[in-house]
């Protein structure tokens, strides 16, 4: 077998902590003595989508940020502006001049709306103060297809369309424009992206071919720059002159490829969701974004692009403190750093509480009544404790201080699968009068209904999720089951069935992204496994193989306590997901 050593050229390192390393370590995998972590950089360059415009549109001007994003004008030609704060577009104030295929530049509050067509080319300039735009100077050529950047105070306008493909450039400094250096190469269609005195052109139609060159400008020349690996045109752009992306566009067809710019080449990254052309961009290559275009018409599109250097981390069990009781059968609430756990049995059921957060246990309320096998929901400051063996009804509320009655079950059942909050709580199958249940109730925060039974009646079954969205796996019936059940607030479906069939396992986490530790087999298992919503996979095992332990958390943070090994345990344990991906902090970028 082909070794890490062989495909990565060194080995993973063993060190004490984590290191310094920068994107030109991609790639690079060590292991923190410390923490117990297997890590490694990397870096993640991806389009998610964001929240659509409230009008389709392509042609149209763009400004500012991802989180705080501006589009002005389009086809039609349209004179409508919409705000977008980082996941939802909103209504602005309309462009004085309705106009299409227009430049921009600035930011949300402070922007430049300038050139265009409003049936014929238009010299008009608009500055927007975040509410409302006010006329400002022409430019000195009338012009369509131009391209932009910079500030309002500070704007920058190159290229475009008259009865020809133009070289032309214009200055902005608040109130007039003036000419400034030529492109070396006439286009229209282009992007552009940075600052007055270090802007960048790139792209675009020269009237027979769309083009691949680039343009840098020092604020009075442009000069040539490394070209696009995609000639094209009516692409979106964004960033800075040493760190711009370029993305969508059309030549023959629409056009997804993105493209980063590092002041000297450009290099193909992760392509946009949607294929278009003439978008509108806005950001930088770490926060970008792009919205509108036509695919067939014009779409309200968003896509939001981001790019970090990250830290992934192999899923992986580390020692948390011990609880102040070893027991077996009890129950859990809460997340890694604030959990609940309660109830069980040492030589008699207990009604021991206990608070965790994140290093320590310490003691809670006592429940009033002491159970073994109960179902835990909620959270360590708003917990629910229900059931129990044997066949209790009783239901508990705790307010992170003390447990106080709540409504009974309808049927009274231990050994069951929980999963909710104190107040949308859900609690499924079990042991009921000693025989197993599919049985399924809701809890309203005062009373339990019953719902649809789930298909599998079975014992000693793990839960999570919340009401109307819950998960059910494992358990017994006659023998250890791996079947999963998923209920979506009024019935169960199939889902993937466990890798490991098993008992008295624990569970934490949600339908789309469960955790299942633990359990019996016969024999005590160690075994972690991860639920995407449709299959079951391995995770780091258990550093201590049990089962009837107590589970709570996420599936990226889960905890779990207690249980039976050979005798009653207190050990806790720490779950860090499957290669859960974080943005260092101490690396650096270059």
């Amino acid at each position: 077998m082909t070794t890490y050593n062989e495909l990565a050229g060194f080995r993973v390192n063993y060190v004490s902590s984590d290191p310094t390393l920068n994107s030109g370590n991609e790639g690079q995998v060590w292991y923190n003595s410390t923490t117990g972590k297997l890590r490694a950089l990397v870096q993640i360059k991806a389009w998610a989508a964001g929240g659509n415009m409230g009008t389709a549109r392509g042609e149209s001007g763009g400004a500012g940020t991802q989180t705080l994003g501006l589009v002005f004008g389009g086809n039609g030609p349209s004179n409508a502006t919409e705000e977008y704060n980082g996941s939802s577009w909103a209504g602005g104030g309309n462009l004085g001049t309705s106009r299409t295929e227009l430049g921009g530049a600035g930011i949300q509050t402070s922007a430049l709306a300038f050139g265009g067509s409003t049936g014929s080319n238009s010299a008009a300039t608009e500055e927007y103060d975040g509410s409302a735009w006010t006329g400002g100077g022409n430019l000195s050529t009338a012009r369509t297809k131009i391209s932009g950047c910079g500030t309002q105070t500070a704007g920058l306008g190159f290229g475009g369309y008259t009865t020809t493909q133009l070289t032309s450039t214009e200055e902005y400094d608040g109130s007039a424009w003036t000419a400034g250096g030529s492109l070396s190469t006439a286009r229209d269609s282009l992007a552009g992206a940075g600052l007055q005195t270090a802007g960048l052109a790139f792209g675009g139609n020269n009237g027979a071919i769309d083009l691949t060159s680039t343009e840098e400008y020092d604020g009075s020349t442009w000069t040539a720059g490394g070209s696009l690996n995609t000639a094209r045109r009516v692409l979106g752009g964004a960033g800075t002159q040493n760190a711009a992306l370029a993305f969508g566009g059309f030549t023959t067809v629409n056009l997804a490829n993105t493209e980063e710019y590092n002041g000297t080449s450009w290099i193909n990254v992760t392509n946009l969701t949607t294929a278009r052309r003439a978008l509108a961009g806005a950001g930088t290559t770490k926060a970008g974004l792009a919205f509108g275009g036509f695919v067939t018409g014009a779409v309200a599109n968003t896509e939001e692009f981001t790019s970090s250097i990250d830290v992934t981390t192999a899923a992986a069990w580390a020692s948390g403190g011990n609880m102040g009781t070893a027991r077996t059968r009890l129950s859990g609430a809460g997340t890694q750093t604030a959990g609940l756990g309660f109830g069980g049995y040492v030589t008699t059921a207990q009604s021991a509480t206990e608070e965790y957060d994140g290093s320590t246990w310490t003691a809670g309320g006592s429940l009033s009544t002491a159970r073994q096998n109960l179902g835990g929901a909620g959270t360590q400051t708003a917990g629910l404790a229900f059931g129990g063996d044997p066949s209790r009804v009783v239901t508990e509320e705790y307010d992170g201080s003390a447990w106080t009655a709540g409504g009974n079950l309808n049927t009274g059942t231990g050994r069951l699968s929980a999963a909710g909050t104190q107040t949308a709580a859900l609690g499924a199958g079990g042991y009921s009068s000693y025989v197993n249940t599919n049985a399924t109730e809701e809890y309203d925060g005062t009373s339990w209904t019953t719902s649809t039974n789930m298909a599998t009646a079975r014992r000693a079954l793990a839960g999570c999720g919340i009401q109307t969205a819950g998960l059910a796996f494992g358990g017994f019936t006659t023998v250890n089951s791996n079947a999963t059940e998923e209920y979506n607030g009024s019935t169960w479906a199939a889902g993937g069935s466990l890798g490991t069939a098993r008992y008295s396992l624990a569970g934490a986490g949600l339908q789309t992204a469960g955790l299942a530790f633990g359990g019996g087999t016969g024999v005590n298992v160690n075994a972690t496994e991860e639920y995407d919503g449709s299959t079951w996979a391995g995770g780091g095992n258990l550093g201590t193989a049990r089962r009837a332990l107590g589970g709570c958390g996420t599936q990226t943070a889960g905890l779990a306590f207690a249980g039976l090994t050979t005798v009653d345990s207190a050990a806790t344990e720490e779950y860090t997901g499957s290669f859960v991906t974080t943005t260092a902090s101490n690396l650096t970028s270059s």
